[in-house]
């Protein structure tokens, strides 16, 4: 879709507004709307101006005026406002139209274009597989004479005993994958989330209960090339929210919500492809996999301790990422363990359908960071060679919680905690400024940032310390 398609739809389809779509450094979505008959020819051309002072990340109040280009491929009609309006997704320039260089989708085009100029393939693939929770009712509170949580779901087995309006069909703790309705009481929401989705260009796949209780789903939609499948998570996080918003529920892709129980990851599937030539499928190979493939693992199994800086960049994705959750915190791949960090799917894959599966990831994180990271470890991998066979990254089959603790003290373990995490990306971040994709200037401003969040969560007074501490 070009500028002259979208200028058809909004006469043909009588749109009365336009919604310019941005994202700041942490991944949150942000908007302004025009009156479409403003949105003309020279829109594309010139852009949106916004203040970029007021975004996280972006430009000091001195050096604010920044301009927002709309990219007219993206275009889809808001299911969710009264009056009919357009939404596009848009790239972040500089006054003078120069690419600003901490705009995400705009590393995420760089990205891509830096696969291409390697000349080893045309195109990398990415297929998200985001949870969320689906909440009746969370109420949360931080502040010098209190701070708390409270979250509540028609579905949670802690109602059990709930009186006056209970129908029991409690989902059981860890209990919920995948029971049928009545148990499962949001099949209904989660049809209407993939219509819509659908309506808007996305494929979906299907959708289910996933294991927690108190309402955990997963929707999985058709992959896309690196970008496109950015776009798409956004569009997607935008869904399921209103949705869940009209039925009076409220969703979050936080990684755990819930102590005690299976958190919301976000298993990211990629492969890379020559034209139509799938490069990570090789017949009667470990899996079915390609050398390219290995050393793309290799690639990702190396960096990842600097990786999931990006990739699971809250403290939150730390509560997540222990054992017994079905958690990836081995750094090991294998084409069976779902405790491994690399998975290699191997049920009904054609070559074309070859492709690893990274488990660590969660959707705290930004899309375009994210995937543009990823695929910046696994090129460097494949340039580098690095075979994860011979770094002592597995392959590994066996139920890692059956092993030995010799045996288990042999596989490396992701960082424990995102302090961690931001030391090992300050140590190892060559990989990203490869072809200009990621400047050190944004890894810096990233690590700030996040060591900013870390200091505000190790400040606050948990509700935790009292149990323990108060009467000592």
């Amino acid at each position: 879709m070009d500028s002259k398609k979208v200028l058809s739809i909004i006469e043909s389809e009588n749109i009365q507004y336009v919604d310019f779509r941005i994202v700041d450094l942490l991944g949150r979505q942000h908007h302004v709307t025009v009156p479409a008959y403003a949105v003309d020819e020279d829109t594309f051309v010139n852009g949106v101006a916004f203040d970029g002072s007021s975004l996280t990340g972006y430009k000091s109040i001195e050096e604010s005026d920044m301009v927002a280009m709309p990219d007219p491929a993206t275009a889809f009609i808001d299911p969710f406002v009264a009056e009919k309006t357009l939404n596009i997704v848009c790239n972040i320039l500089n006054p003078d139209n120069t690419p600003y260089t901490r705009d995400p989708r705009g590393i995420a085009l760089r990205a891509e274009e830096y696969l291409k100029d390697l000349g080893l393939a045309t195109a990398a693939y990415f297929g998200p597989e985001a949870e969320f929770f689906l909440f009746d009712n969370v109420r949360y509170a931080s502040g010098p004479s209190g701070s708390f949580y409270h979250i509540d779901s028609e579905e949670a087995y802690w109602n059990t005993g709930k009186e006056g309006q209970n129908l029991g069909y409690k989902v059981r703790n860890k209990g919920g994958y995948f029971p049928v309705q009545p148990t499962d009481t949001q099949a209904d929401i989660r049809n209407e989330m993939c219509t819509l989705l659908t309506q808007a260009g996305l494929k979906v796949e299907r959708h289910h209960h996933e294991v927690a209780t108190a309402g955990q789903g997963e929707i999985n939609f058709r992959f896309d090339t690196l970008t496109r499948t950015g776009d798409n998570l956004l569009l997607f996080k935008y869904v399921v929210r209103n949705v869940a918003a009209k039925y009076g529920k409220t969703a979050t892709f936080m990684p755990k919500p819930i102590v005690g129980d299976n958190g919301s990851g976000m298993h990211v599937h990629q492969s890379l492809f020559n034209g139509d030539t799938p490069l990570f499928f090789e017949k009667g190979a470990y899996a079915n996999l390609s050398e390219t493939a290995l050393y793309y693992i290799g690639g990702i199994l190396h960096h990842a301790p600097a990786l999931i800086a990006l990739t699971n960049p809250s403290t939150n994705s730390f509560k997540r990422l222990v054992p017994g959750f079905e958690a990836p915190v081995n750094l090991v791949f294998s084409k069976g363990n779902r405790s491994a960090a690399i998975r290699i799917p191997v049920a009904a894959v054609t070559p074309k359908a070859a492709r690893i599966e990274f488990r660590t990831p969660d959707s705290t994180a930004n899309p375009y960071l994210a995937f543009s990271a990823m695929l910046m470890a696994g090129l460097d991998g494949i340039n580098r060679k690095l075979d994860p066979r011979e770094m002592g990254f597995g392959p590994l089959d066996k139920n890692i919680y059956d092993l030995s603790d010799v045996e288990k003290n042999e596989i490396k373990s992701l960082p424990g905690s995102l302090a961690e995490a931001l030391d090992a990306l300050e140590a190892d971040h060559e990989f990203l400024l490869a072809g200009d994709v990621f400047s050190k200037d944004l890894i810096d401003s990233w690590i700030a940032h996040k060591r900013d969040e870390i200091q505000q969560v190790e400040r606050t007074v948990n509700p935790k310390e009292y149990e323990l501490y108060y009467d000592l």
